[in-house]
């Protein structure tokens, strides 16, 4: 089963080539966490990295320790927000699900459906090679919104395959 690389923003824009996606789902809650904690981390790093060297511990912090804290805080703040990035996108072509680090796009002819495992954290879509793949957009903590997202995803899946 081939899976189709989505295309960057720069190189549709340029090719000519827009995708009409009908669905397109971002988790609510989990984004409005990640960023409260990027946050605390570079507030509470950066304290740390000004207070160092208010005392003497018996080591010798130097000014580019200070910096090396708060660059720590960035970086943890950095690798948090990466969990922003999911997203669900489906249309006329197929469905493309975008996680933390990855994304792909699958024609509807690849896809047998949705499901939501009970007591799993996320839904997931399932292949016709008895394969599936995890939505980390479509989150349980969401509720209501992962419920009309996964319907509509599902409506979207009865219209296109049944055309195909």
């Amino acid at each position: 089963m081939p899976v189709v690389r989505i295309w960057r923003r720069g190189e549709a824009a340029a090719a000519g080539t827009t995708a009409a996606w009908e669905l397109e789902v971002r988790p609510r809650r989990s984004r409005r966490t990640a960023v409260i904690v990027a946050g605390v981390l570079v507030v509470a790093f950066a304290l740390l990295g000004i207070f160092l060297r208010s005392g003497y511990t018996g080591v010798n912090f130097r000014v580019v320790d200070q910096f090396a804290m708060a660059a720590i805080g960035f970086f943890g703040a950095a690798a948090v927000l990466l969990l922003t990035r999911p997203r669900v996108r489906a249309g006329r072509h197929g469905v493309a699900v975008r996680n933390v680090l990855g994304d792909n796009e699958f024609e509807w002819k690849h896809i047998r459906g949705v499901s939501f495992p009970d007591r799993k954290a996320w839904a997931r879509l399932e292949l016709v090679n008895d394969d599936y793949v995890p939505m980390l957009a479509v989150r349980s903590n969401d509720g209501e919104h992962a419920a009309a997202a996964l319907d509509r995803l599902r409506e979207l899946g009865a219209k296109y395959i049944t055309s195909s």
